[in-house]
């Protein structure tokens, strides 16, 4: 009885310790920071091609949003060279995180530079 009993607290250990590596890991939260190249600050400067890039990033936010991988995305509502936007979303890893930043359409159009942040939610208000 003993033996059986060691026997089957070993498989149990065994599948605690190798199960928790077959887990899925939970998605990181990060933020990125996002502020208009200074050439922008001036609403006059702006051409088609800036104009289409904020379309095309705005567009990808709004499919990742729908996807779920997007949290919440906004900017602030003030001049140019104050303005700044944030993407708050989640990825696997800091890689990741950086390959999702770095292909957004303003970084790669140079309309925008970006910073990445690990980023923890804590609170969020509920749907009213």
């Amino acid at each position: 009885m003993a033996r059986y009993f060691a026997v089957i607290l070993l498989f149990l250990g065994a599948n605690a310790l190798f199960g928790q590596d077959q887990a899925p890991s939970k998605p990181k939260q990060f933020v990125y920071v996002l502020h208009l190249v200074s050439r922008l600050y001036d609403q006059q400067a702006w051409s088609k091609d800036d104009a289409a890039a904020i379309e095309r990033h705005f567009n990808r936010l709004k499919e990742a949003t729908e996807r779920g991988q997007v949290i919440f995305a906004g900017r602030t509502d003030e001049p140019g060279d104050k303005t700044f936007g944030l993407v708050v979303f989640e990825a696997k890893d800091q890689a990741a995180a950086s390959e999702f930043m770095n292909a957004d359409p303003a970084i790669t159009a140079g309309v925008m530079t970006a910073e990445l942040h690990p980023f923890l939610l804590v609170l969020a208000r509920k749907n009213p």
